[in-house]
């Protein structure tokens, strides 16, 4: 088997084992409605009070809060991607496994992510969307050019999103326990992706500074696309920019972890 057969087959395997899944699918689905529910009744209550904050009128600030919930598990904001695992496996030493097997130990954990990805994308991701724009006034484009450039973005998200926490992750080759530096990329995450606000609104230079962090890239960047808040092709600069330094930074990290041979509990 081809490398590039193997890993759409470990893509393939990671899309496959999170759809079996169905009841907590089921339940991600209702509780990104709920969340967005909350999100939108307090985003407009914002938005009459500040119109055009950030740039947005309150159609478009809606659809960012669906888009939100559409890529909160998608991108593992807040926690449920690969580096659970591979963390896991790094304590138990079960990672030795993986450096034995005949492929990339970041190309296979990346691979993994991106079916996980796709599944919570189509999954969990597009329902909560969809009653979001039958519910609410929401601002789409009518041109598939833009949806195009649109997914291209949420891409190159994925690879921003699987680079900053496959970096997390292999902390755990150092610490005995990998629970704080997880929660500070939580924390991170969500403020920094604009989760919580769009980082438009954020004034002064905390704006500027989390505008150029490679969070932005998770859900302002394609939001701003789809919106038409950005061109296209200076936002694909900015996303692969970072996932090349964050994947690059990984595979550096990689290599000093396996030459340490540092294995908790194994």
């Amino acid at each position: 088997m081809g490398a590039g057969r193997l890993y759409a087959a470990v893509a393939a395997g990671g899309f496959r084992r999170y759809a079996t899944y169905r009841a907590a699918t089921a339940a991600g689905v209702f509780t990104n409605t709920v969340f967005g529910l909350i999100l939108v009744y307090t985003y407009q209550a914002l938005w009459d009070e500040r119109p055009l904050l950030g740039g947005y009128d309150q159609a478009q600030a809606v659809t960012y809060v669906w888009l939100g919930q559409a890529f909160l598990s998608t991108l593992a904001i807040g926690g449920g991607g690969v580096e659970d695992e591979l963390m896991e496996r790094i304590r138990t030493g079960n990672v030795a496994i993986d450096l034995y097997r005949p492929a990339d130990l970041q190309l296979w954990w990346l691979a993994a992510d991106l079916g996980r990805a796709l599944f919570q994308l189509l999954g969990r991701g597009v329902l909560p969307f969809v009653f979001g724009a039958l519910c609410f006034p929401v601002s789409l484009p009518a041109d598939a050019g833009t949806w195009a450039a649109f997914l291209v973005a949420v891409i190159l998200a994925m690879l921003v999103g699987f680079g900053i926490r496959y970096l997390v992750a292999l902390s755990a080759f150092w610490l005995l326990d990998g629970t704080g530096v997880t929660q500070m990329g939580w924390l991170l995450g969500y403020f920094c992706s604009g989760m919580l606000l769009p980082l438009n609104v954020i004034p002064g230079v905390l704006g500027e500074v989390v505008r150029v962090l490679p969070w932005s890239s998770l859900l302002q960047a394609p939001a701003d696309i789809l919106l038409g808040h950005a061109d296209p092709l200076p936002t694909y600069l900015f996303q692969g920019a970072w996932a090349v330094v964050l994947l690059g930074a990984g595979r550096l990290a990689q290599s000093a972890a396996t030459r340490r041979v540092v294995v908790q509990g194994g």
